[in-house]
């Protein structure tokens, strides 16, 4: 018996809604990366891309559980000497709470030009409203 291995032409991709509002972080990170990586199905095949497409909605109601609102730090550097940017995640929240869940799903995806191509699947919006309604996705619900 052979191993069954997935081919490009034989992957077809779905799309499902994750609601992140009142929901754990890291919790709906998890649910989103083992979607865009494709390790829900009998298909999965770790040398290629065989996820879903994914829209995270409500992103600006996620929840930190403990003092991470306070004492999380999102960092950032240019490249130049002194050029580290520190943020703690109460101020990444104001000013951009779509980052919060980017960074988080991003941090669980393989880092190859294969994580890459994962991550571009991901669409994630601070409101309740999402343009991705002609793809008709599904409801994904996180446990």
């Amino acid at each position: 018996m052979r191993t069954f291995t997935a081919k490009p032409s034989t992957i077809e991709r779905r799309w499902h809604v994750i609601d992140a509002g009142d929901r754990v972080l890291g919790r709906v990170a998890t649910a989103a990366s083992r979607l865009l990586q494709g390790k829900h199905r009998a298909r999965y095949t770790p040398f290629l891309d065989t996820g879903d497409h994914v829209v995270i909605i409500n992103a600006r109601r996620v929840r930190l559980t403990g003092r991470k609102e306070e004492q999380k730090v999102y960092r950032h550097h240019s490249g130049y000497e002194g050029g580290l940017r520190e943020e703690r995640a109460k101020e990444v929240r104001q000013r951009n709470p779509i980052r919060l869940v980017e960074e988080a799903v991003r941090g669980m995806l393989p880092k190859t030009k294969l994580g890459d191509q994962m991550f571009r699947k991901l669409k994630v919006y601070a409101g309740p409203d999402h343009p991705h309604v002609a793809q008709k996705p599904t409801q994904f619900e996180v446990a």
